[in-house]
């Protein structure tokens, strides 16, 4: 009775339109009142929750990002991925993608993806001739590139929620592949919408400009290389390596590029503890829920409910991946990772699934979650730069949509995409 309790209370809050956290934290008290806990205990399942070391590294991380979006990077970016794909039918297409690619090397976010590169490239698009359900399709699908492609605040999370102990480092590698992969095949989908709308060829401005633009770009795709060699080799911690993101990032905005002012140095610092402060309160109230869920035996419950549904390993997955799926379409990624991560990580593993693979699979499957009506934060953070509304956005994003369940599926069957990198470093 008391676990219906609990989830029911969190699908009438989430009806209601109430934030995520704030509805996961609403349904969690009610629920300590019911069973006659001090609310207290909530609190402090709360506080520990955030008390994580390795969460220690998102703050820096966003603050990095936020850095970068403000230091001229995305452009320069543009003008590398136009002088690679910019000739091809539709190019500004290929162009957002693969500059996503590369910006979410950098930030790590897919919000801040879709913000610098939407606002960049979007008026290109419609300025070409481009439509506008088209751009925001693009943009808003690659954005969550940066999610896989490391490094990734995300990967930080499902380590600090995974019930066994996982390699930051190797996860930032696993990602590599499948990101690359999700990449190219977003990339094929917008080739081939823009053939259909029959979008110009773009226009590349030759290897001369191509070379500028790369050596310009260096500096920053750099703040990556760093960030994950530096990790793999041992130099610094995750936490130390989001730090050292950020003091690189200060300098090369101030000595390199010469665009990060004081201004630009506060307002990143705001957008940064803004986001932070959203972030640890979503992971804060996650796992006070996922906490009281575990209290009464949800996870058991679920994991005995899918063994005996599920007669082998593709139908247990394919149940996992439909569950996330589904979601995903009504919550944030970080509280998910929370919350599932213990639940389906055993039974994962149950059926021969790597710790390392399986984060993979979550970060796609919920990363697609982003995109994906009713409460998709990239999907709607895109419409907002677009200035397209999200029902005309909707309604033709389902080619974009299914090279990505394409790329999950692959990615859930095929380990050697995401252990290939791993088990070559180790």
């Amino acid at each position: 009775m008391e676990l219906a309790f609990l989830l029911i209370s969190l699908a009438a809050l989430l009806a209601l339109g109430v934030p995520v956290a704030f509805a996961l934290g609403g349904a969690s008290l009610a629920t300590f009142l019911l069973l006659d806990i001090p609310t207290v205990v909530a609190f402090q399942r709360m506080a520990a929750s955030m008390n994580v070391f390795v969460l220690m590294a998102i703050p820096f991380f966003v603050f990095a990002g936020e850095l970068m979006a403000r230091t001229g990077i995305a452009e320069r970016l543009v003008q590398v991925a136009e002088g690679v794909f910019g000739r091809s039918r539709g190019g500004l297409g290929q162009v957002d993608v693969g500059a996503s690619m590369m910006f979410g090397a950098v930030s790590g976010s897919a919000v801040a993806s879709v913000s610098a590169m939407g606002s960049t490239l979007m008026p290109m698009m419609r300025e070409k001739g481009y439509d506008s359900d088209y751009a925001v399709n693009v943009t808003i699908t690659a954005a969550i590139l940066g999610i896989l492609i490391p490094p990734s605040h995300n990967m930080i999370i499902y380590a600090a929620a995974s019930p066994v102990g996982v390699s930051v480092g190797d996860l930032f590698l696993a990602g590599l592949v499948p990101g690359v992969l999700a990449g190219a095949a977003l990339m094929l989908v917008a080739w081939r919408v823009a053939i259909k709308r029959n979008y110009p060829p773009g226009e590349s401005p030759g290897l001369r400009a191509l070379a500028r633009a790369t050596l310009a770009a260096i500096p920053g795709l750099f703040t990556a290389l760093i960030i994950v060699f530096g990790i793999l080799l041992g130099a610094f911690t995750p936490t130390e390596s989001s730090a050292v993101a950020v003091l690189y990032t200060i300098l090369i905005g101030v000595l390199a590029y010469r665009t990060l002012n004081w201004q630009s140095f506060m307002q990143a610092a705001a957008g940064a503890v803004k986001t932070t402060a959203m972030v640890m309160l979503i992971i804060g109230a996650a796992g006070m829920f996922g906490w009281l869920f575990a209290l009464l035996e949800g996870p058991a419950g679920l994991a005995s409910l899918l063994t005996s549904i599920s007669s082998g390993p593709v139908t247990t997955l394919l149940f996992i991946l439909l569950v996330l799926l589904l979601l995903g379409a009504f919550m944030d990624m970080a509280p998910l990772i929370i919350i599932m991560t213990p639940i389906f990580l055993p039974v994962a593993m149950e059926v021969g699934v790597d710790p390392i693979h399986f984060g993979i699979i979550m970060l796609l499957n919920l990363g697609i979650g982003l995109v994906t009506p009713p409460v998709g934060s990239v999907l709607f953070v895109g419409c907002a730069v677009g200035n397209e509304k999200p029902e005309n956005v909707i309604r033709t994003i389902w080619p974009f949509y299914g090279a990505l369940i394409v790329v999950l599926l692959a990615v859930t069957f095929i380990p050697a995409l995401s252990l290939w990198l791993p088990s070559i470093w180790n």
